[in-house]
């Protein structure tokens, strides 16, 4: 019999209904170009009240490098408290938008692909775990947020403990304080980051009576991942490999092609050089939203199915697929509660005629 892998199982769902994908790739998509669109305008607005008097224009028009960067200077001198407060507001904004879009996006894939595996088929979309899973995406904001302002710590603190006269600078020293410094910022922010989205899956699998209990809080579901985890790291972290390698390889050949049509600029037109890597970005990113509706997928099934990854103790459970349910017909198993002949008395004693 084969073995069981939660990684396989994601793929073929991830290949079976490329719906799940088509709706990652819209709701990530809309708040980027939302958010992309809110910058151009923010940015936009922010240049024009930007004053500039007829000797920075004059400036500007020598083209000339030292003159050009004095009236540059001139021009944003006095502006950063404005250009932080725009930064502020259009974060803040632009958080919440991702919150909203992101709980309802993910509360909605994950019950399509729960429901996969269910007797019922796909079903209506419960909206018990939303508070959880909006609770657990603020904590991501806040884990970036904290992890932005930490690396913006490491960079003043290394630059003022190894400060330096010119005759003897410590360059080397601040770089190797800098890079261990915001390598340990980022791969724990990446570890809180995966945990919290980990976490959303076993929420959503809880308000259907599956894993946590029903009226979990945020603080409670992430308890119970570290639960989940201590028992399956092992399956955990094999999903999680396989798919960040997949990854890998995805994105070595889009940067290859990415660097081939670079060196076109000299041969081709900007415009078709530009447009190549337009869309061999786009499908790049595409790809990865499909890689992360597969690890997804692979996820659930590793939770639908834990008992198949235990070390069996006693003689094998008969084989079950991803949601559980055990692939014999019910109508060929053996009644336990019919009575059989040495049951019932003196029929043991009884000679057969």
């Amino acid at each position: 019999m084969p073995r069981f892998s939660p990684t396989r199982e994601g793929f073929r769902i991830a290949f079976g209904c490329p719906s799940l994908a088509f709706a990652e790739i819209a709701w990530r998509w809309m708040v980027g170009a939302v958010g992309a669109i809110l910058f151009t305008f923010a940015l936009v607005e922010f240049l024009d009240t930007l004053p500039v008097s007829s000797l920075d224009a004059d400036l500007l028009a020598t083209r000339q490098v030292p003159l050009v960067w004095r009236a540059v200077s001139n021009i944003f001198r006095g502006s950063g408290a404005r250009a932080a407060l725009a930064a502020l507001f259009g974060l803040s904004a632009l958080s919440i938008l991702w919150i909203v879009t992101a709980s309802l996006g993910r509360l909605a894939i994950l019950n399509a692909i729960i429901g996969r595996g269910s007797a019922n088929g796909v079903g209506a979309i419960r909206f018990a775990p939303f508070r959880t899973l909006v609770g657990l995406n603020c904590l991501r904001v806040v884990a970036a947020m904290a992890a932005l302002l930490a690396l913006l710590a490491v960079a003043v603190i290394s630059n003022t403990l190894f400060a330096s006269p010119n005759a003897h600078p410590q360059l080397f020293l601040k770089f190797l304080v800098f890079a261990f410094s915001s390598a340990a910022v980022v791969l724990t922010w990446i570890a809180l980051d995966w945990l919290l989205s980990f976490t959303s899956i076993l929420s959503v699998r809880g308000s259907q009576g599956r894993s946590l209990r029903r009226g979990e809080d945020t603080i409670g579901a992430i308890a119970q991942a570290f639960d989940f985890l201590s028992e399956r790291y092992r399956p955990v972290l094999a999903v999680s490999v396989c798919n960040a390698l997949a990854h890998v390889v995805a994105f070595c050949c889009a940067a290859s092609v990415v660097s081939l049509l670079s060196v076109l600029f000299m041969i081709v037109p900007a415009r078709v050089a530009v447009g190549g890597i337009l869309i061999v970005a786009l499908a790049y990113f595409a790809f990865a939203d499909w890689l992360y509706i597969a690890r997804l997928a692979g996820y659930v099934c590793l939770a639908e199915m834990p008992e198949a990854f235990r070390t069996p103790k006693g003689p094998v459970a008969p084989p079950r697929d991803w949601s559980g349910r055990s692939r014999f017909s019910p109508q060929y198993a053996v009644d336990q509660d019919e009575p059989i002949l040495s049951d019932l008395p003196g029929m043991a004693s009884e000679p057969i005629s």
